[in-house]
């Protein structure tokens, strides 16, 4: 069994040092609350709602936003999920790094782009199955509007996951609670995995964050919920609590036996 922790923050926009700050405090709370590993939001450390600023203050992984997080990890002794924009190959992409401040970080970056705003910003990478392991635990990670799509989480569960991570930035309204609310804990339960769900919160620039941060069981179960303000959620993730559940609904040892000759 693991301790994470889910920061539901509010951004200092485009502050990228007060950012890192918030992170920190943040990654320092969770180990206390004994958590071995802190999800932030999508963007979180260079703003979702900076527009072109965003390209501007883009770096590659191997910059100093990352070594940063990589420090912070290291220092508090909790892994960090955290959102950024990333520049590689004359692209600008909206990623998340996982970091444990030892190993090298992992990079993935959002395939499915929301709206306008982010085409206008970010290339979109090919779907991937970005997959690490923690603490004895693999884990996978995708960005907002990706998890949307039922089939990213369910190639990161074929592929071995039993958590997905997943940086967000949902916009208030009837949409985002439904997400929060119906959504995470359905895509958990139909892959019989966790799935923790890491939101923006207040106003940034233009755009108002929905919260509401979610960590889902593969039962689909709400192991915890943030409100409408800013919060460190934590949750005890035990794999082996939930053989029952996936003894009654087996759908990925069914899936795999329909896809044998």
């Amino acid at each position: 069994m693991i301790r994470i922790a889910v920061s539901q923050m509010q951004t200092a926009g485009t502050d990228i040092s007060a950012n890192l700050t918030r992170i920190q405090t943040d990654a320092e709370k969770a180990a206390q609350a004994g958590a071995c590993l802190l999800v932030t939001p999508e963007l979180g450390v260079t703003s979702y709602a900076g527009g072109h600023e965003i390209v501007t203050l883009a770096e590659p992984a191997d910059g100093p936003l990352v070594t940063r997080l990589d420090e912070i990890a290291r220092q508090s002794g909790v892994a960090i999920v955290a959102g950024f924009a990333e520049k590689a190959g004359g692209a600008v992409y909206n990623s998340a790094v996982y970091t444990d401040g030892t190993g090298a970080p992992l990079v993935y970056r959002k395939s499915h782009l929301y709206g306008d705003y982010e085409r206008g910003l970010f290339s979109p990478e090919q779907p991937s199955t970005c997959l690490f392991t923690h603490r004895g635990m693999t884990f996978g990670m995708l960005i907002c509007y990706d998890v949307e799509f039922p089939e990213n989480v369910r190639r990161l569960a074929v592929a071995g996951a039993e958590m997905v991570l997943v940086p967000t930035a949902t916009p208030m309204g009837n949409s985002g609670r439904f997400i929060a609310e119906k959504m995470i804990p359905v895509r958990a339960f139909e892959n019989q995995i966790f799935v923790a769900y890491a939101n923006n919160i207040g106003r940034d620039g233009a755009f108002d964050y929905a919260g509401q941060s979610i960590i889902s069981a593969p039962d689909g179960t709400v192991l915890a919920m943030a409100g409408l303000g800013e919060e460190l959620l934590t949750a005890d993730i035990d794999p082996g609590l939930y053989a029952h559940s996936r003894a009654e609904n087996p759908y990925l040892k069914d899936l795999q036996a329909m896809a044998a000759p």
